[in-house]
């Protein structure tokens, strides 16, 4: 069974940035979809928010990252080989066809954007002219599995993981032999030197920081290849030195695979499911979910960090939250 059926079983104005898509009309609205498990839950989510539908009719969307100086939200279709910004009017435009089954998307600290490719097994930034320079394509002198998320650290270093996913599904990459002897996480320091983080982690998918960058959640998607392999959600400590602690287990899931990760200003963890987005405090209480129609797979968070986007499947939903997220990191 694929991965993502595994998984799913079970414009460029500073005005933009300032109204973004949170300004979008609302349409209408279904049943509610949060389901409350702790009461600190209601200072992240109102129990009656509205889960929207922004964009509908893609392959596998993924890679969400608010990026208005390219005019609203970056997404990635992996399965159609594509980038693409959707704007406040709802409009999609295209900003890379072919993207190399672009995935994971976050701006660097230069607000940039950073791409995982699975195609290309390269992590590439996208210049102000549309030109794109390779950050990292190899490790070791072999070439990386298969780069699939990254993530800004507050000292402006980039993060990635690299699981095989990307070459094991034709339409998702091109299937190919692991060259490396692990699968990693990695990090990029702001003069381009790559290092080995660890190689803990069965199969890296998602990954996020906490508010003051002194733990790195990893999420762990080897289910998506070996259902009785591992499905969880990781904390590292990373050190003054940005070196990683040892691995802890923050939180286990029941069914499917972690995808996507994102935390807020207070430190809550936000997690892409199966059974959709999955809410937990800083001391892995589980708060909530926020339930959507196929797996979620990638989130994010809106220009005024009062906005959550989800994609999920063939869409890409929004639903407000009470509090700030804090800044977008793609």
């Amino acid at each position: 069974m694929r991965r993502r059926d595994f998984l799913a079983s079970g414009l460029a104005t500073a005005g933009l940035d300032l109204l973004g898509l949170a300004a979008l009309p609302r349409g209408a609205q279904a049943a509610p979809v949060v389901l409350r498990l702790d009461p600190r839950l209601d200072a992240v989510i109102d129990p009656g928010a509205r889960l929207e539908v922004l964009h509908r009719g893609a392959r596998w969307c993924e890679g969400l990252c608010w990026a208005p100086a390219l005019g609203g939200l970056v997404f990635s279709d992996v399965r159609a080989n594509r980038i693409g910004i959707l704007d406040a009017e709802r409009r999609v435009h295209t900003l890379r066809d072919p993207s190399n089954n672009a995935n994971g998307n976050t701006l660097d600290a230069r607000g940039r954007l950073v791409t995982c490719e699975h195609r290309g097994r390269r992590v590439v930034r996208r210049e102000a002219d549309g030109r794109l320079t390779v950050l990292a394509d190899s490790f070791g002198g072999k070439p990386l599995n298969a780069p699939n998320d990254v993530a800004l650290a507050s000292d402006g270093a980039l993060w990635f993981t690299d699981p095989v996913f990307g070459i094991r599904q034709a339409d998702e990459g091109l299937v190919a032999e692991p060259a490396q002897a692990a699968r990693r996480v990695y990090r990029i320091d702001p003069a381009g030197t790559l290092r080995a983080m660890t190689d803990a982690v069965g199969q890296p998918n998602g990954l996020a920081f906490a508010p003051d960058g002194r733990v790195l959640y990893v999420s762990d998607a080897s289910a998506a290849l070996n259902p009785e392999a591992a499905r969880t959600i990781l904390a590292f400590a990373v050190g003054p030195d940005q070196s990683l602690g040892a691995k802890r287990t923050f939180a286990a899931l029941e069914s499917g695979a972690p995808d996507g990760l994102a935390v807020d200003a207070a430190g809550n963890l936000y997690a892409a499911c199966e059974d959709g987005v999955r809410i937990y405090a800083p001391d892995a209480a589980p708060l909530g979910r926020i339930a959507t129609p196929k797996a979620a797979a990638n989130l994010t968070f809106g220009a005024d960090g009062r906005r959550l986007f989800i994609a999920a499947g063939d869409a890409i939903h929004a639903i407000d939250l009470k509090r700030r997220a804090g800044a977008p990191r793609g």
